[in-house]
């Protein structure tokens, strides 16, 4: 699938789907690529022929920019705006409901829903290229829908570092220390390779005990499916604010 707000796409072998997402923009998400994504998602969860799904993004640069910056200056009214920011929430929900594991491939930088993705990965590896933001504040918002999935992988207390310091990249080595990846490697070929046998060796495991397993994983989140809602509510009546409005046309600027 491919239009002009990016590209998806799912290749399923040995009971491994892999689902590919992309945009020129870095890999961004516009609402119409979030919604993709959650009903692909949400389709794999029920099919019979997967075990585990690899989630990865397109190209050599950037993991994932996060939600799309045009779109968020488009937001005209409050309605708009959390229904913009509910797309994160579909994304997370679906991943947290799906009853196949979610093995995330981290090539590269993310920055706000990017750290959000990795985060509600069941298992992510990454690069030494693969550093993190959470840049929120710099434009007025806060990363609200996210947050849940982050600080359920690296603590509060690391997401609040994050958030505070918006303008900060914090290194993969932060990141793999923190709990959001789980193993760091020096190139992409080495990443695919590890991939590559993790993904194998997780497939010839008893799907049910995968599915059970995941269950437990995600234990205590089920307010998720009201609370992330909440947050994408908060998050657009910010993205209307005269300073989240001025700050993103400074961005587009540079």
């Amino acid at each position: 699938m491919s239009s002009g707000n990016g590209t998806l796409s799912t290749t399923i072998e040995n009971n491994i789907a892999t689902v590919t997402f992309g945009h020129p923009a870095s890999n961004s998400f516009p609402s119409e690529q979030l919604q993709r994504l959650t009903d692909e998602i949400n389709r794999l969860s029920n099919h019979p022929d997967v075990t585990v799904i690899l989630l990865k993004s397109e190209g050599e640069g950037a993991f994932c920019a996060g939600a799309s910056f045009d779109e968020l200056l488009a937001v005209s009214n409050l309605e708009q705006g959390a229904k913009f920011f509910s797309g994160f929430a579909n994304v997370i929900n679906a991943m947290r409901k799906c009853s196949k594991m979610i093995v995330g491939r981290i090539h590269g930088k993310a920055v706000g829903g990017g750290v959000g993705l990795a985060a509600a990965c069941d298992y992510a590896m990454a690069t030494t290229e693969s550093a993190i933001k959470l840049s929120e504040l710099a434009i007025g918002i806060g990363p609200f829908v996210i947050e849940p999935a982050v600080s359920r992988k690296i603590g509060k207390s690391a997401l609040g570092e994050m958030t505070l310091a918006a303008h900060e990249w914090k290194n993969a080595a932060w990141a793999h220390e923190k709990g959001l990846y789980a193993k760091v490697f020096e190139t992409v070929a080495d990443l695919d390779t590890e991939l590559d046998n993790f993904t194998t060796k997780l497939a010839g495991y008893n799907p049910e005990a995968l599915a059970d397993m995941k269950k437990v994983l995600w234990e205590g989140t089920e307010n998720w499916d009201t609370l992330l809602y909440e947050r994408a509510g908060i998050s657009g009546r910010l993205v209307l604010s005269d300073f989240t409005v001025n700050a993103l046309n400074q961005f587009k600027k540079k």
